[in-house]
């Protein structure tokens, strides 16, 4: 099917505001450049996992790269979503502007091989700036730039299954902290609800999946 009678939603713009202001309580809370213990337990519960899991893992943690967009910008072109694949085009640049220019120059926040000691890192630099995890922003941002496509609610809930194993994998692989996975989340989340705003959804999207339920 081919792309009309698109609609620009409010909600779109609730959802930016609210995960805008969260992104910024999460940056905030880690702007002293520690890691509390609470958020070091996390780490650690999810970096002690067995060796094993290794492999799938980083799997899905490959879900976060730059080019995952493209790649799903080129299914969507394939069926003539083409407001879908501009929008999946355009997270890439948005993506390096919110978190290059924005807000790791605002918060500065080492790796867990810096700040959490006895952190297992797994292929993973030990040194650098964590906050926030641009993985995490290109996996959440995909969710919501896909959300109005998707015509199941099953379809939903395996999206963002993937979005959290990827935010998970990057804990795992000793990448990142919690909080630092949470605010690329969040960021992504902004920034795939402004794009969902400025370039329209289709209308009447989610009604079936409200139907499945």
């Amino acid at each position: 099917m081919s792309d009309s009678g698109f609609v620009h939603r409010r909600a779109d713009v609730w959802t930016a505001l609210a995960a805008a202001a969260a992104t910024a309580l999460a940056a905030w809370a880690v702007a002293g450049g520690t890691v509390g213990p609470v958020e070091r337990a996390v780490f650690r519960f999810v970096n002690g996992w067995p060796d094993s899991l290794r492999p799938v893992l980083y799997v899905f943690q490959l879900l976060g790269v730059l080019g995952t967009p493209l790649v799903v910008a080129a299914v969507a072109l394939v069926l003539r979503r083409w407001r879908l694949a501009l929008g999946l085009v355009l997270l890439v640049p948005a993506k390096l502007l919110v978190e290059k220019e924005v807000l790791k120059a605002l918060v500065r926040r080492e790796r867990p091989g810096t700040t959490i000691p006895g952190a297992d890192l797994r292929d993973v630099p030990s040194a650098g700036p964590s906050f926030p995890s641009g993985h995490a922003i290109i996996a959440f941002g995909i969710v919501v730039l896909l959300a109005p496509y998707l015509r199941h609610r099953w379809q939903l809930l395996l999206v963002i299954a993937l979005a959290v194993l990827n935010s998970v994998a990057r804990v795992y692989l000793g990448a990142h902290a919690p909080l630092d996975v949470v605010g690329g989340a969040l960021a992504g989340i902004t920034i795939g609800a402004l794009l969902n705003f400025g370039l329209g959804v289709p209308p009447g999207c989610g009604r079936a999946r409200r139907r499945t339920r």
